[in-house]
């Protein structure tokens, strides 16, 4: 497993071990940060996925492997080229990979389209894969929104598209199930991995006030504002465009898609945004003040 002392993958871990799943072999670039994971194999690399030699080493012996997506960055396509061929070369048989709904080479999402390359070139490795494509976190709907003069607002150029936020809750137990499959039913798919309903963001905010007791409502934005109001950040262009990108794909109906696929491999319903907010109030923490 990787990325497991990320919120998803130390969801998965946790729920893994619960299940009497063994062995598991934690990979982390700081053994002082993995979970505390009973029976676990715990490997410390500190290169991450740029270290393809040391990652061949740390995958020896692995069967499966549950390839979580390298957080954002300029170089994230080649992390996960490398993190793959290191896959291959370690006799890896099969890999579950966190993927984005919409995967295509012409997204409008500009990290979705990472996500399609790095589909393509699992696929192209002849391993046995399946490609989790997750929706929006329902878990960011309250980082949308930012304090102001007694409310909170979400600006942004999503205009009235709507996605399909899903609990990070539901993510782990989906990949839970896959993992713990022993067939190969699932080999060869991608599973689009959404929440019960579609929001827009003026309902979204709507759900942030109700569960919230705070004003939050939707202020759209054209591209161009939405650029002026982010680039006082100081972050790069690349991740900028990543931002502002992500919203535009939601006001082209590229997030609006829902899927049964949580209760099917589940049993259980999926979290609404606003189940998923009463569940986990320190989501919504910094919206009290």
């Amino acid at each position: 497993m990787t990325g497991v002392t990320g919120a998803l993958g130390g969801r998965v871990a946790a729920r893994l071990a619960a299940a009497g799943h063994a062995p598991i072999r934690l990979l982390v670039r700081d053994a002082s940060r993995a979970p505390r994971v009973p029976d676990a194999e715990i490997v410390e690399h500190p290169g991450g996925y740029s270290d393809g030699r040391g990652l061949v080493a740390a995958l020896q012996g692995v069967h499966t492997l549950y390839l979580v997506s390298a957080a954002e960055a300029e170089d994230r396509l080649q992390q996960h080229v490398t993190a793959v061929d290191a896959a291959a070369a370690a006799g890896v048989q099969r890999i579950v990979y966190t993927s984005f709904v919409g995967a295509r080479p012409d997204a409008v999402f500009t990290l979705v389209r990472q996500h399609w390359a790095t589909e393509q070139r699992i696929a192209g490795t002849g391993i046995r894969h399946t490609f989790l494509r997750h929706n929006m976190y329902a878990d960011f709907v309250p980082f949308f929104a930012t304090p102001e003069d007694g409310r909170a607002v979400i600006a942004a150029p999503a205009g009235k598209g709507r996605t399909g936020f899903v609990s990070r809750d539901d993510l782990a137990d989906v990949a839970v199930a896959v993992l713990l499959r022993d067939d190969d039913e699932l080999d060869g798919q991608a599973l689009d991995v959404t929440g019960p309903e579609a929001l827009t963001m003026a309902e979204a905010a709507a759900v942030l006030t109700e569960v919230t007791g705070r004003p939050v409502e939707y202020r759209d934005q054209t591209v161009e504002e939405a650029w002026a109001t982010r680039r006082p950040s100081g972050h790069p262009d690349w991740e900028i465009e990543g931002w502002v990108t992500s919203y535009l794909a939601i006001a082209a109906g590229e997030l609006a898609t829902v899927t049964d696929v949580v209760p099917r491999l589940t049993g259980h319903p999926a979290l609404t945004v606003a189940e998923h907010l009463r569940r986990h109030p320190e989501d919504w923490a910094h919206l009290r003040s």
